[in-house]
């Protein structure tokens, strides 16, 4: 695409600029290399999801059997470079939202072992608090990826349906199953994510959706529910109110929204038809060896069994409408704040009343699958009584980034340490890299001055396609100059010996390698693209000054940046 007031490109200048676009492509790195985003990053697996040579149980032993293979998603993270530690234990079946039900031992609180740890991804959450693996795998049918993740102060991402394979993963309900994803902070689980995505045909419920690549606006509607449930934890309400009262610090805007037609969907998630999709797997066992089966699982599961199918349709039905009358809300909001969970259970209070008290784990969290919303779940608070208080973010299908991105601002706004330890929020950049389709062609490019955003010439980059990537700034073998009669004013980088210049600050885009031709072509003498060595050791193309025009220019390297420069915020 050509901006409106480009020159025309000369003969010299096409060529130049094609041998430019082979050599990015020659430069970039082989897919083994570019592959090992999570190097030196250690995970654990919830067992209902395969892992080659090591039995899966489902928490269930008579169901025990061992894979040939991994599941595709756990493939995907090991080619990535991550290193798998083991298996955690969970809910039997992924049937449940406490922790509780499982023959292989209660999952404690990470905070206080008389709670309840939320589930069914019980141990997951647990190995991610308590910090003896930096990621974890669990499954999200109703919760089970966000109601562990709030109950033990860590991140818990439920992706949008069919973003990640389930190829290898014991379904809990199939159709409305989510592989999610624990850490301790939103930048690891998020890089977790961007590595887990891939179509695979061989899943019926797989999906190519694009996930937006944009931000939230700044000015964010955020939706809470109009009326909140906490079953008697005054303790969570006031926390509640802290976290809006950080969402209008952040530059928020609250909206309420009625919650009516989302805790009615919820509710048919357990309490309909629907809960007959989780004999899939189970009825076979069900019938031949019900002792096999805990307790409190067993008597969902056969209650599931009085449903007829044309019972199944009528809920099915009920769904497609309470999602037109849910959807309106996004008209209004542009994602909405709910609490992860309305209250914590001590394990006696659970084992004694199993299925009302799992229910109400599920308050805020049933829908979400099955309107096809995506979901981030972080920490807010440590309450008054020293256990955590943690908020979900959600918004339709294909938000992943957005919701991960809010989540990331809001969780460093918190200054919470990491789960169960005493570990600081790592310092990290104030946004995430996006996920991108890998097969949209494109090119990164750093900019220093002109072309930030906010700045003059800001729009050529816009006009481009170009996408806003991250802050970062360059190695320390560099200097900036502000250069003498340029209109609109705009620096020079110059490239000196490693150690002798300093860390100036830019920004990374990325953009469509069809539109880089046409950018290239309105950079003016004596700026030219070349390549940038940044901070962390990558190589970028961007903007450098020939030599030459420096002369007298001021040196403005100790400002460490266009911006701070002018005196302007970065």
């Amino acid at each position: 695409m050509r901006h409106a007031n480009s020159k025309r490109l000369t003969n010299a200048e096409s060529a130049w600029i094609a041998k430019l676009a082979r050599a990015i492509r020659s430069s970039k790195p082989d897919a083994s290399a570019s592959k090992q985003t999570l190097a030196k990053l250690r995970f654990a697996v919830k067992d209902n999801i395969d892992v080659k040579n090591i039995p899966t149980t489902a928490a269930c032993p008579d169901f025990r059997y061992t894979p040939k293979r991994n599941a595709l998603v756990v493939q995907n993270l090991i080619d990535a470079g991550a290193t798998l530690v083991g298996k955690t234990n969970l809910d039997q079946f992924a049937c449940g939202l406490n922790g509780t039900r499982s023959p292989y031992g209660i999952v404690p609180n990470s905070f206080n072992s008389e709670f309840v740890s939320g589930g069914s991804s019980s141990g997951s959450a647990y190995v991610v608090a308590t910090g003896q693996v930096d990621f974890a795998l669990g499954t999200d049918t109703a919760g089970s990826g966000r109601v562990p993740a709030g109950l033990n102060n860590i991140v818990g991402l439920k992706p949008t349906r069919g973003l990640i394979s389930a190829k290898g993963v014991v379904p809990a309900a199939r159709s409305v199953d989510t592989v999610s994803i624990f850490a301790r902070d939103v930048a690891t689980a998020w890089r977790v994510l961007r590595a887990s995505i891939s179509f695979d045909p061989s899943d019926p419920y797989s999906r190519s959706i694009r996930i937006k690549p944009s931000t939230f606006p700044s000015a964010l509607r955020v939706g809470i529910p109009d009326r909140c449930e906490w079953y008697g934890d005054t303790i969570s309400e006031q926390h509640f109110e802290q976290a809006k009262g950080r969402i209008t610090a952040l530059g928020g805007q609250l909206e309420p929204i009625p919650y009516k037609p989302l805790l009615q969907a919820a509710s048919l998630l357990y309490e309909s038809a629907l809960v007959a999709e989780r004999l899939e797997v189970t009825e076979p066992m069900l019938d031949e060896s019900p002792d096999s089966f805990d307790q409190a699982v067993r008597k969902v599961l056969i209650a599931a069994k009085s449903y007829s199918a044309a019972d199944a349709f009528r809920s099915l039905n009920q769904v497609r409408h309470l999602k037109l009358e849910a959807d309106s809300m996004w008209s209004n909001i542009d994602v909405l704040m709910v609490p992860t969970a309305p209250r914590h259970y001590r394990i006696t209070e659970m084992l004694a009343d199993p299925i009302e008290l799992n229910r109400r784990l599920g308050y805020y969290t049933n829908f979400v699958n099955m309107l096809d919303y995506a979901a981030a779940s972080v920490p807010s608070s440590i309450r008054s009584d020293g256990l955590p208080f943690g908020v979900t973010f959600i918004a339709p299908a294909g938000s992943d980034y957005q919701l991960a991105e809010w989540a990331h601002r809001f969780h460093r706004h918190t200054g919470l340490t990491l789960g169960a330890t005493d570990e600081a929020l790592p310092e990290s950049a104030t946004t995430l890299e996006p996920f991108l389709e890998a097969s949209d062609p494109s090119v990164r490019i750093a900019v220093v001055g002109a072309h930030l955003r906010g700045m003059p010439l800001n729009g050529q980059l816009t006009a481009c396609q170009a996408r806003f990537i991250r802050e970062s700034s360059t190695s320390n073998a560099y200097r900036l100059y502000a250069l003498a009669d340029t209109v609109p004013p705009k620096p020079g980088l110059i490239r000196v010996p490693p150690g002798t210049g300093a860390c100036i600050a830019i920004e990374i885009w990325e953009m469509p390698l069809s539109s880089y031709g046409s950018f290239v072509s309105q950079i003016p003498s004596p700026l030219g693209v070349g390549q940038i060595s940044t901070r962390d050791n990558e190589l970028i193309q961007g903007f450098l000054c020939e030599s030459l025009a420096i002369e007298g220019s001021k040196d403005i390297t100790a400002y460490g940046g266009w911006k701070a420069y002018l005196g302007l915020k970065t």
